[in-house]
């Protein structure tokens, strides 16, 4: 069981621990950060690389959003990363993304290795506008870094009073889920979301990958030195493994499902459909060796089918529906979509986001390398 220190250490003679305090529990030590100390570190780090500014304030938002959220496999532990993309050529900041082909209600957008945070969230934009006028409208991505959280993006057009749908396919970037039955990475995680504008609290939202976990959750378990539970991963034998470092010497995820692999394995495919075949003749074949991530975005004005206040109180009544069945044994009730991240955030934003030692010593490092370690109080 973690104890937890105080946020504030007014004590503190440099000042270094300010919204931030240390935990040691039985797996490692954690930093306690608050979200918006955790997003101007961020945002500084990956504008010293050279992203823009605005760039870097998405990057980071996205990211310190998705460990709020709980989803920290989706947090800043990818911004070390980022960085390192950026130096590699592999993420060009400030790329100008064009529109390949479009209609009033359809669009195919070339990213150019820009931020997938930038460029989807501009491409969802679009879409929405489009919607506004055609009712319905759809776009899809290619040539853009990775995206970060899913839910970021159908939660605009939720906001907008529309249904938002997004998948996210690997494109040209390495596959790490092997197809069920088989032994061999061939997808990615291949995540969807969907996001329906209520008059709940929290949002009704599915953001979910098609394999049995998104990759990151490996990397935040080797990053914790923790194992995984079985059925997350596959060594290079095709063996189930509880040892997150066999992901890294030849294994793979697994579809969604367990024993019924075969039909996350099914979403799987049908995402690679829609956001690598619909997108891009050239899907998986990118001659510069870049890594690239493609997406498929689609928004439903709701208002062009029902009344939006009635469809929001419905939706809200089908929520309270759900949660008033009698809990089965063993669990603490039914939670719709959404639910728990949103009281995840809550309690996080309250009390601060813990971040594993190794990343936070990554940022520390980044922060020195880059001559901002007493700004940024990472001394």
């Amino acid at each position: 069981m973690k104890q937890r220190s105080p946020l504030f250490d007014p004590g503190s003679a440099t000042g270094q621990f300010r919204d931030t305090a240390c935990v040691d529990d039985q797996e490692g030590r954690f930093a306690v950060v608050k979200a918006d100390r955790l997003t101007r570190i961020c945002a500084a780090l990956l504008q010293a690389a050279g992203a823009p500014e605005g760039e870097a304030q998405a990057v980071a938002t996205g990211c310190v959003n998705a460990n709020l959220a709980g989803h920290d496999s989706h947090g800043v532990i990818a911004i070390p990363g980022y960085i390192e993309s950026i130096n590699a050529g592999h993420i060009v900041p400030g790329a100008e993304w064009t529109i390949v082909q479009e209609s009033p209600t359809t669009t195919v957008i070339d990213g150019h290795w820009g931020f997938g945070f930038h460029v989807n969230a501009k491409a969802m934009a679009l879409t929405i506008e489009k919607a506004r006028i055609a009712n319905v409208a759809a776009c899809t991505v290619f040539r853009q870094s990775h995206v970060g959280r899913l839910a970021a993006y159908t939660l605009m057009a939720a906001n907008a009073g529309m249904i938002g749908l997004a998948a996210g396919g690997s494109g040209s970037s390495p596959k790490c889920v092997a197809p069920f039955g088989g032994r061999e990475a061939r997808f990615g995680t291949n995540p969807i979301s969907i996001a329906v504008p209520s008059d709940l609290d929290a949002p009704f939202l599915l953001d979910m990958a098609t394999s049995a976990v998104a990759f990151g959750k490996i990397q935040l378990a080797i990053s914790r030195g923790e194992e995984i539970p079985k059925g997350w991963i596959i060594d290079a034998d095709g063996r189930p493994t509880t040892n997150p470092h066999d992901y890294r010497n030849g294994g793979a995820l697994l579809p969604l499902g367990g024993p019924e692999g075969y039909k996350g394995s099914g979403l799987a495919a049908i995402v690679e459909v829609l956001c690598g075949l619909l997108t891009d003749p050239n899907f998986g074949r990118e001659p510069s060796g870049r890594p690239s991530n493609h997406s498929f975005m689609a928004v439903f004005n709701v208002a062009a089918f029902r009344p939006l206040d009635l469809f929001k109180k419905e939706v809200a009544d089908l929520a309270h529906y759900l949660k008033s069945t009698p809990p089965s044994e063993g669990s603490s009730g039914v939670f719709y979509p959404g639910e728990i991240g949103c009281l995840r955030q809550q309690e996080r934003a309250a009390n601060g986001i813990e971040i594993e030692d190794a990343t936070w010593r990554k940022l520390g490092a980044l922060a020195r390398d880059y001559g901002l370690a007493r700004e940024l109080d990472l001394a």
